[in-house]
């Protein structure tokens, strides 16, 4: 590997660009299943749990795979994990598009997510590297990239809709992974590896008493664990859902797409908006008025239909699409960057393991209910309320420390 040399702005700018357009990909890819299984039912026979049940292999690698992505970009290269992550997920998921078998169709979403899983835990910590290097504010550049990530999610659902509607659900997996090859490519020709930004957290983190890194380590599990479970079964759920109750407004694959699209396009620019308070404010403040929307949202979602669901819909993935830029910032901000990649890691693996529980957990609370609840979208929402009612619980707990908010004086965390 090349000697560490200090990036110059322009480089550091481009590698942020690029993580920021791995964000993008990473979700999109892994999201094409839920909007391409609309058009997938005849063809492999299974019914909408069955089908949904096959990306479980998916999300449980997507998770295991970020703690040895994290280990690897820390001691070997965060620069050459990113190039083995776009070039190794579009070729996974282009030929995902030509499974012929549900087993098949599973294996290919099970290596799409090992591969997927290396973007999460190094890129966030190439990303907040490169931040601290151009001597920007943190918390503007995990919103920005949040919201590329939110994108990919929105432009998901929309282009799997026109794709699967236009050409079959075979070219939702197949254009997108040959456009995530391509990126992996210009990647490789213009950032060269060897950029080491200036490590500047360990100043912030070396004076944070023990007890508190360990009460915000705790809060962090706990929003963690819920946080991974409900966005996971709101994003999986929301086309199928637009598709049960969105009859009388739309009624094919590009039209819930496009629907689909609109709430997470509006709800992405949540991460842009928390990760800027965040730069002026401490986390706590935005932490607990964010949190406290969660649950009342998806109790709404549970009950509503029409043009009242989408509205709805929209603010419930507007709380949802921030909190991850609030726990992005946590790591942040209780981290170094020697082990960043490595703490993002391990908060990756709780979250994507909570994740992979949403898969069987909306399959049978739609399909069978659970005792005396029948099954449907009403029991999925109440589920996911309660968890977001703990986010909201465990927000009350974080530390509040002034000496977060950049040019404020240490204080002594309450």
């Amino acid at each position: 590997m090349p000697s560490p040399s200090s990036p110059t702005a322009a480089e550091s700018r481009r590698v942020i660009g690029f993580v920021n357009a791995g964000h993008f990909v990473d979700h999109l890819l892994m999201l094409v299943f839920p909007t391409a299984v609309l058009g997938m039912a005849d063809e492999f026979g299974l019914g909408y749990g069955e089908l949904l049940g096959l990306s479980l292999g998916g999300f449980i690698a997507f998770g295991a795979g970020s703690v040895p992505a994290g280990w690897l970009g820390d001691r070997w290269s965060r620069r050459n994990m990113m190039v083995v992550f776009f070039l190794c997920m579009g070729a996974a998921a282009a030929l995902t598009g030509l499974a012929r078998t549900p087993v098949q169709l599973a294996a290919g979403l099970a290596v799409m997510g090992l591969f997927g899983a290396i973007y999460h835990p190094v890129g966030t910590a190439l990303l907040t590297a490169h931040a601290h290097a151009l001597g920007g504010r943190v918390g503007r550049e995990i919103g920005i990239n949040g919201v590329w990530g939110n994108l990919g999610i929105a432009v998901a659902a929309l282009a799997t809709g026109g794709l699967t509607q236009g050409f079959g659900w075979r070219a939702a997996f197949v254009l997108p992974g040959l456009f995530t090859i391509g990126l992996g490519v210009a990647f490789l020709a213009l950032v060269p590896d060897g950029l080491a930004p200036v490590k500047a957290a360990a100043r912030t983190v070396g004076r944070l008493p023990r007890a508190v890194v360990l009460r915000a380590f705790s809060v962090l599990a706990v929003t963690t664990v819920a946080g991974g479970v409900v966005f996971n079964a709101a994003t999986l759920a929301l086309p199928k859902l637009f598709d049960e109750r969105l009859s009388l407004l739309t009624s094919t694959p590009l039209g819930i797409g496009a629907l689909v699209c609109a709430v997470y396009g509006i709800g992405a620019t949540s991460q842009l908006i928390v990760g800027r308070l965040v730069d002026r404010h401490t986390l706590r403040s935005i932490f607990i008025p964010l949190s406290v929307l969660q649950a009342p949202c998806l109790i709404l979602a549970g009950y509503a239909s029409g043009w009242g669901l989408v509205a709805v819909a929209t603010v419930m993935m507007f709380t949802i699409f921030g909190q991850v830029t609030i726990n992005d910032t946590m790591v942040a901000k209780y981290t170094d960057d020697a082990w960043r990649a490595r703490a993002y890691s391990i908060r990756y693996l709780i979250s994507f393991a909570a994740s992979a529980v949403a898969v069987p957990l909306v399959a049978v609370l739609h399909d069978q209910g659970v005792g005396a609840f029948p099954g449907g979208f009403t029991l999925v929402m109440l589920v996911l309320a309660a968890l977001g009612g703990s986010i909201f619980l465990s927000s009350l707990a974080f530390p509040h420390r002034p000496d977060e908010v950049a040019g404020t004086v240490p204080a002594a965390a309450e």
